[in-house]
């Protein structure tokens, strides 16, 4: 609805004396045809680059060099350095994921915020800000192509990127909130790229602020990779899958939602994400259970494939192609890692703007995320795929997912109706995830160019929301496992040369919370 500024131009819709419009209908002419332009820009984009590029030379090159670089230098990459820093972390902070989760989940609570925190957030926005992003279609699609191409074995793997990332969380998000930055307009700027350049300045010397420019552009790459196109595309393909809507339609609509929510920063998406990831998280949760549970003769089953799987690797038969141990480890921690982003450095973007006074209460914080998103969401799509058969479909994608989601309540006496549940949770999971990724890439760009770059660049990720929408699937998820790595490796690094810190700031912590009876 169109609202005047003020009462006497509300109501009067005379003409001029001098012939023009009056304010209010050049306001609703200007806002209709903007749209209808606006629509008809992204039909002509659409059929030019069908006719130019579908399935054709230009993006099938692109694609080539992209599969080349995933398959023989990033998943092994990845492996090489993400589980080992894990593990060490592990062992460095003594399984602190573990016996200090029943603190971390009285602070998200709220049980030990203080109103005079610096910060733009309290701790659970910047978590459900977070969740926005990591809980999205590497729940509902990432774990059903982690199945299709390595098998059910692949879960596990899943499962040890997001207990390892749990760890990873928490240090690599007490550091961004340790070296944040306050904006000249009060807001907060935070993430690798500071810890990077101001922590390892004495380590590296000019070389940190380099490390911090390379994070900084692959954060850019990955905001229009991880955040944006991979998700557009699964809501665009979900949507057709369901309801026979065009894909170029769902992405016009997508990019032009996004546009009007991610003006507002990451006030306006703490507010919106807060309403969409509860809502969203309990139709799936509920959905998926209810499936499960009427299934429950097969989860032992289903527990013993994943876990005889994940070593031994499964010969290509049925709905899948994994053949090695090798495959079935490296598509569950691509998925994995897609899915919760431990180690990526993404989340500490939103986990700076957290008030509070200490740097490792924020990274307690952040350590529930991969628990959530990975351990038990992850998790209840697997289940739901394995006990239902699902994945011996051969479908790929938000398909088999929906299938199994299909196959479970027919059983009960409810048929196509999972088609619908899956294709709206889809939906919420997706489009939540894209706008809290604008916030992170929103973020680099004012550390790469400066805060005057922030509105070219939401217009350039709205524009490719769009894209993302009608772009083949195998072309836009491997370019998400290309940018995950060149923000993954840097961030581990610094993770590395910055260990002493995070042991330092978590032992400040508690030895606080201990002197105040807290802990």
């Amino acid at each position: 609805m169109i609202k005047c500024v003020n009462n006497s131009e509300a109501n009067d819709w005379r003409s001029p004396n001098d012939g023009s419009l009056p304010p209010c209908s050049q306001k609703f002419i200007t806002l209709y045809y903007g749209n209808l332009i606006f629509s008809h820009i992204c039909q002509i984009i659409f059929f030019t680059f069908e006719n130019s590029f579908a399935m054709g030379g230009f993006l099938q090159a692109i694609d080539s060099a992209i599969v080349w670089y995933n398959d023989y230098i990033g998943g092994y990459a990845v492996l090489l350095f993400l589980i080992p820093t894990g593990l060490y972390f592990i062992f460095k902070l003594r399984f602190l994921n573990v016996w200090a989760l029943p603190h971390s989940i009285k602070v998200v609570a709220g049980k030990y915020d203080k109103k005079g925190d610096e910060g733009d957030v309290n701790h659970f926005k910047a978590l459900t800000t977070a969740l926005s992003a990591t809980v999205g279609t590497g729940n509902i699609v990432g774990v059903s192509l982690a199945i299709y191409f390595g098998g059910p074995g692949a879960v596990f793997w899943m499962w040890v990127t997001g207990f390892l990332g749990m760890i990873l969380k928490y240090t690599e998000c007490t550091l961004s909130h340790k070296y944040r930055q306050f904006n000249s307009d009060g807001s907060v700027s935070g993430g690798p790229m500071y810890y990077m350049e101001h922590g390892l300045k004495k380590q590296l010397g000019k070389w940190a602020k380099v490390l911090a420019l390379i994070f900084g552009a692959a954060t850019i790459l990955a905001s229009i990779g991880t955040g944006n196109m991979a998700q557009a595309n699964s809501i665009s393909n979900a949507f057709h899958h369901t309801y026979g809507i065009a894909n170029w339609i769902t992405g016009t609509a997508i990019a032009g939602l996004t546009l009007l929510i991610i003006i507002g920063g990451i006030k306006r998406i703490a507010e919106v994400t807060v309403l969409l990831v509860p809502v969203m998280a309990v139709l799936y949760f509920v959905s998926a259970v209810v499936v499960i549970g009427a299934n429950y003769e097969n989860i032992p089953h289903s527990f013993y494939i994943i876990f005889h799987d994940a070593f031994t690797g499964t010969a290509a038969a049925g709905g899948f192609v994994g053949s090695t141990f090798m495959m079935t480890m490296i598509w569950g921690v691509r998925r994995g890692l897609f899915s919760n982003e431990a180690g990526q450095g993404s989340a500490p973007i939103a986990h700076a703007a957290a008030k509070t006074e200490y740097a490792a209460r924020e990274g307690l914080v952040a350590s529930l995320e991969p628990l959530i998103d990975t351990l038990i969401i992850c998790t209840l799509t697997a289940l739901l795929i394995i006990d239902t058969g699902a994945w011996q479909s051969g479908i790929q994608g938000v398909g088999m997912t929906v299938t199994a989601m299909d196959t479970g309540l027919g059983r009960l006496g409810l048929p196509n109706i999972g088609n619908h549940i899956v294709t709206i949770g889809l939906f919420l999971f997706a489009f939540s995830t894209i706008i809290a990724w604008s916030y992170y890439g929103s973020r680099a760009s004012i550390y790469l160019f400066g805060e005057k770059s922030v509105k070219p660049y939401q217009i350039i990720f709205g524009i490719f929301v769009f894209f993302g929408s009608i772009w083949g699937l195998d072309l836009v998820w491997h370019f998400v496992d290309m940018v995950i790595t060149f923000m993954t490796i840097p961030n581990l690094i610094a993770l590395l040369l910055l260990s002493p810190v995070v042991i330092k700031e978590t032992r400040y912590y508690f030895d606080e919370m201990r002197k105040k009876g807290i802990y």
